[in-house]
C-alpha cells in the first residue's frame, strides 16, 4: 500500500491533473474515490487536522448545493459543515492528497508538489 493517497474525483480535471502529476514523479498513490467510498465524520476530522484547516477550507461551493444548504454562510460550523459532506460526499472539494509530508487540497494540481 502506498503511502500517499489521493481522494480523487476522475470527472474533475484538477483532479486527474494531480493524480497525473504524482505518477509522472513516479509515485503511485492509493486512489479513494471519494464519491463512491463516501466521507466518515473521524476521517475528515483527521484530513483537516492534518491539513490545519477548517471545513469551510473544503467545503466546495461551485457545482454543489453548498449555498441551497446555507453551509457557504460564514457563521455555518464545522460540526454542521462535516455533517452535510457525510450525507453528500460532493461537498467536498478535491483533490486532496495526503504523504507523510502533510495533506492539502491541491487546486492547482501544482500544490501536489510540496508533498511529495
Amino acid at each position: 500500500m502506498s503511502d500517499v493517497v489521493i481522494y480523487h474525483n476522475p470527472a474533475c480535471g484538477t483532479s486527474r491533473d494531480t493524480l497525473a502529476l504524482l505518477r509522472a514523479k513516479g509515485v503511485e498513490p492509493t486512489v479513494v474515490e471519494y464519491l463512491k467510498a463516501g466521507w466518515t465524520k473521524a476521517q475528515l476530522e483527521d484530513l483537516l487536522a492534518r491539513m490545519d484547516a477548517s471545513a469551510h477550507d473544503i467545503l466546495r461551493v461551485r457545482g454543489a448545493n453548498a449555498d441551497a444548504l446555507g453551509l457557504s454562510d460564514p457563521a455555518a460550523s464545522d460540526a454542521a459543515l462535516i455533517a452535510a459532506m457525510i450525507l453528500e460526499p460532493a461537498l467536498v472539494n478535491r483533490p486532496i492528497v495526503v504523504t507523510p509530508k502533510g495533506a492539502a487540497l491541491c487546486r492547482p494540481a501544482e500544490l501536489v508538489l510540496g508533498l511529495i
